[in-house]
């Protein structure tokens, strides 16, 4: 994932210190840990070659790739439905991979409707509902679904997003992350956004990501997070945000937080099951929540 990336002297430069707790955030978390709140943790991809040897077994076959990575993680953001709209047979052999396991299949809304079709009913409706139809064959595995909108998408056109939204189904959880600098640059925006957002139960993706330290706003809309980690191949700064982040979460859990999706990106994907591994341990040392993480392969 190169959103957000930055030059290694840039990098030495940034503070990552996340921002302080938004008072918004009252209008959504109760005040009071609830009973069973749960964490899920995974990657952007199940075929990744490079964790052949790491995670992955020594000559694992590529389509072996998805049984392996859900032995390792207990979600994934699938970017794979970004790029086309499958049907319920291929998300069916999916599912099957997750037969009698605690896992989430977070599937991002196609590029065809969140990219090019500027959110109009005429273009994006029958595309979305050919989508859904598709990933509602995950059953009890379907985990949120997420809106990326291209970040020449601005607040201009906002009316035709909230329309969009509101128009999707209400017993589904989605959530929305927006790029364009100008929801973030007016304050009158940004909280129009958010209110909007909260109002239609629709949860705002917090990116955390070097060059972008304005898309980790720390704003909740439902009593549910979904963050996409970029890190800079186990950087010392890598480490630390991690350690922020588990207390950031350790606060919102006390305060009513019922679900945590965790998703981590790297430049170099090779090392994200490194990173995802010392999330995990600190979650458990941090929070008390066990989240499964990735067994490494022995030498």
């Amino acid at each position: 994932m190169d959103f957000g990336r930055v030059t290694p002297a840039e990098l030495e430069e940034l503070d990552f210190k996340l921002p302080a707790e938004p008072l918004f955030n009252k209008k959504v978390l109760k005040g009071k840990p609830v009973k069973k709140p749960q964490a899920w943790l995974g990657c952007a991809k199940w075929g990744r070659k490079e964790w052949i040897g790491k995670i992955y077994p020594k000559g694992t076959k590529e389509a072996l790739f998805l049984p392996e990575y859900v032995r390792h993680f207990n979600s994934i953001e699938l970017n794979a439905t970004h790029y086309q709209i499958y049907g319920p047979a291929t998300i069916s052999k999916w599912d099957a991979s997750a037969k009698g396991m605690e896992f989430k299949f977070c599937p991002k809304v196609p590029q065809a409707i969140s990219h090019f079709s500027n959110l109009s009913p005429a273009t994006a409706g029958p595309k979305t509902t050919s989508f859904l139809e598709g990933v509602l064959a995950f059953g009890k595995h379907l985990g949120p679904i997420f809106l990326q909108l291209s970040d020449k998408y601005g607040p201009a056109k906002r009316k035709a997003l909230y329309d969009y939204l509101a128009s999707l189904p209400t017993d589904l959880q989605f959530f929305l992350e927006v790029r364009h600098k100008e929801w973030y640059e007016d304050e009158a925006v940004r909280l129009e956004l958010f209110d909007k957002l909260r109002e239609l139960k629709v949860g705002a993706i917090i990116t955390d990501t070097a060059g972008r330290r304005d898309c980790a706003h720390m704003h909740l809309t439902v009593p549910k997070i979904f963050i996409r980690f970029v890190g800079n191949s186990l950087h010392p700064t890598d480490y630390t945000r991690i350690d922020d982040w588990a207390n950031r979460i350790k606060y919102w859990l006390d305060n009513g937080l019922q679900e945590i999706y965790f998703f981590m990106h790297m430049h170099d994907e090779a090392l994200s099951p490194d990173l995802a591994a010392y999330l995990a341990d600190r979650i458990e040392a941090v929070c008390g929540l066990q989240v499964k993480k990735p067994q490494f392969v022995k030498e």
